[in-house]
């Protein structure tokens, strides 16, 4: 049976004059301007941004100075001095996140917490319970007495 092609994309060239917002070429972003992962780096989040203010290019399109870049690989450039510091969990909330953390990497059958989710849902236990081996001592949390909580942060 013969393959049926695809459609080829439409490209939507857009002059870069007509752009609606500011394009910049990676390492030539101004002063305060800094994408949404460099923002993470820096510990803060976007805060009172309300959006992307610029565009950093891709690399494809660095190489083509009047067409604006269309592609999923642009980077969006937000604020600086509207970017607020991270909210830091409290205790409760980094609890929860344990407990729950907990439950899906806790074999029911063995009782090993390991560092990595288990397939509960689909094998039901750890992979060295449903196929009978012992597990290798670094894949496990080693502990000798029962631990209530085991913080994240």
């Amino acid at each position: 049976m013969p393959r049926t092609r695809r459609k080829a994309r439409e490209v939507m060239r857009v002059l870069r004059s007509d752009a609606l917002l500011p394009e910049y070429d990676r390492g030539t972003a101004p002063e305060g301007l800094v994408a949404r992962r460099t923002l993470r780096e820096m510990g803060l989040s976007p805060g009172d941004n309300r959006g992307p203010v610029a565009i950093l290019r891709c690399r494809l399109c660095a190489t083509r100075p009047n067409w604006a870049c269309r592609h999923p690989t642009r980077g969006f450039l937000l604020r600086v001095d509207l970017a607020r510091p991270k909210r830091l969990p409290t205790l409760a909330q980094e609890l929860a996140l344990d407990r729950a953390t907990a439950a899906r990497s806790t074999c029911p059958k063995c009782s090993r917490r390991y560092f990595y989710c288990l397939p509960l849902r689909t094998v039901g236990s750890c992979d060295p319970c449903a196929r009978g081996y012992k597990p290798t001592p670094g894949t496990y949390v080693l502990t000798t007495t029962p631990v209530t909580h085991r913080l994240a942060a």
